[in-house]
């Protein structure tokens, strides 16, 4: 199987950035968390697990902060967004990592309303808020970005994932017209569509199905969260200034868009 080879992020590449991630206590956004200090930026994580959010702060160092949130209030996130930028002195990036599955494995005439609403209000309504209490910040930043996590099953079409897949289809035309709103203002929007990724979230997904993936892509191996931060770095940084609106598969190849 090919080496997973991943460059590490230049300890200069983020220098000063104020980064806002959501869903940071564990997984992915961890490890967004994790590559972007090591890039030289400034960390609020923001999560409902605050044990575990907490622990991963102190960990980070002080260029990391935890601020607790339930990101179905609105209230709620508006208080957390409203606390990072205090602690970091303002905002140049929201990454909105944070995100739930809940319907794995169910049919669509067994999915139930409840799971539903939950997934369309933690997967699509608080990106749309966080980016909203956002604004005023990022409106400030001479380097605004915006990163939305979207998935490749909006794509494919991945079936018994109904309310997933419609959520993270939605992120992608919000991404869209997000961009064609705020462009003018200097800030760029633009998601990445993972691929299934070894994490925490996905450790309900049977053995077979990981092996389906694998043999899919035409980069015939298991996807780690690595593969995904380089692209999250890039997004960030400089170098994708002239890049907006845009969603990026990042999946070896499983899907090609």
């Amino acid at each position: 199987m090919p080496e997973t080879l991943v460059p590490n992020p230049s300890p200069e590449a983020l220098r000063g950035l104020r980064v806002l991630i959501t869903g940071a206590a564990r997984g992915l956004g961890a490890e967004f968390a994790k590559a972007v200090i090591q890039s030289g930026a400034r960390v609020v994580l923001a999560d409902v697990l605050a044990p575990e959010g907490q622990a991963l702060a102190t960990e980070l160092g002080e260029r990391a902060h935890f601020v607790s949130v339930d990101l179905r209030s609105s209230a709620s996130t508006q208080a957390m967004v409203e606390q990072a930028a205090q602690w970091l002195g303002g905002l140049d990036a929201v990454i909105n990592n944070a995100a739930i599955t809940n319907s794995g494995g169910v049919a669509l005439q067994d999915l139930s309303e409840s799971v539903w609403d939950d997934v369309m209000a933690v997967n699509v309504r608080a990106p749309w808020l966080v980016s909203k209490f956002a604004l005023p910040f990022l409106e400030q930043s001479p380097h605004a970005r915006i990163v939305n996590l979207s998935s490749d099953t909006a794509l494919w079409g991945a079936p018994n994932l109904m309310a997933y897949v419609a959520s993270k289809g939605a992120v992608m035309a919000m991404t869209r017209s997000m961009a064609r709103e705020l462009g003018a203002k200097g800030i760029t929007v633009n998601a990445i569509a993972p691929g299934l990724t070894l994490v925490e979230a996905t450790q309900y997904v049977p053995a077979h199905r990981h092996e389906h993936y694998m043999k899919g892509r035409a980069i015939p191996r298991a996807q780690v969260p690595d593969d995904l931060s380089s692209a999250v770095l890039f997004l960030l940084s400089p170098a994708s200034g002239f890049i907006t609106g845009q969603v990026i598969p990042i999946n070896g190849g499983f899907v090609m868009n």
